[in-house]
């Protein structure tokens, strides 16, 4: 399995992909990140595509290991 590029990622990404990455990472559905982002699901979609193409993650569960290692996550308090 390969590991996303973490040290291009970061930089490569647009400021939208890192709002999708992060409400990714708290666990939000595809929907419900449409939904918080006033987006259609399809263009979550294609902004997620977009973030593996750009950093080699192949699965959602890369993608929430790559946003971790950038600092999203969920909120703690």
């Amino acid at each position: 399995m390969t590991q996303p590029s973490l040290a291009a990622a970061a930089p490569a990404l647009t400021v939208r992909e890192h709002q999708v990455l992060e409400q990714l990472a708290g666990g939000a559905t595809y929907r419900a990140i449409a939904r918080r982002l006033n987006l259609s699901p399809h263009t979550v979609d294609t902004y997620l595509r977009r973030i593996r193409s750009k950093t080699g993650a192949v699965n959602r569960t890369q993608l929430a290991l790559l946003a971790f290692s950038l600092g999203h996550g969920p909120a703690r308090g």
